[in-house]
């Protein structure tokens, strides 16, 4: 029995022994480049930012002195910055953002206020369209006053030309108004 037992085993080992075959050396293997990393190629860090659109404005604030003259307006590029390990950064804009700050008679009348929005976007929608950028409809932030006392209002362009023709001032500040 222990002959048997013995016989078996060592059959066994045999069994589960790599085979005693010549294998084909093959060659070390040998180095491969690798690139460098570039600029183009690092990961980055990606970061809410603006940057100011300095030609934009100017035009922008040349017309909307037009329609006031105490008128206030700039105009920015919204994105982001890719941040590099290295701490150099690239932008990309989204969409093109303007700010116009206006004096009013009264912060309560929706009538008044609308249609210095309707002016306001007449104004921004002469801009010429090169200088727009960004894949995206921007926003526009409304500040109006009276004396020390003020009143903002956001609305994104493409819901302003969602409106139909034609409303009243009033009602097209409630449409932006529920739509913030």
């Amino acid at each position: 029995m222990k002959r048997f037992t013995l016989s078996l085993c060592l059959l066994l080992l045999i069994g589960c022994s790599p085979a005693l075959t010549a294998t084909p050396l093959t060659a070390p293997p040998s180095e491969t480049p690798t690139a460098t990393p570039t600029a183009a190629s690092q990961a980055c860090a990606y970061m809410w930012a603006s940057q100011n659109l300095t030609d934009l404005t100017l035009e922008l604030q040349e017309a909307i002195k037009d329609v006031q003259p105490d008128a206030q307006a700039y105009a920015f590029a919204f994105g982001e910055d890719c941040i590099y390990e290295d701490g150099h950064k690239a932008f990309s804009a989204m969409e093109t953002d303007f700010n116009v700050t206006l004096q009013v008679t009264d912060l309560a009348d929706e009538n008044e206020l609308g249609n210095w929005i309707i002016k306001t976007m007449q104004v921004i929608e002469t801009l010429p369209k090169e200088k727009i950028v960004g894949p995206r409809p921007g926003r526009v932030t409304m500040i109006f006053t009276v004396g020390s006392d003020q009143k903002f209002f956001n609305f994104y362009i493409d819901k302003y030309q969602a409106l139909p023709k034609g409303m009243a001032g009033w009602e097209i500040y409630q449409s932006l108004q529920t739509q913030q």
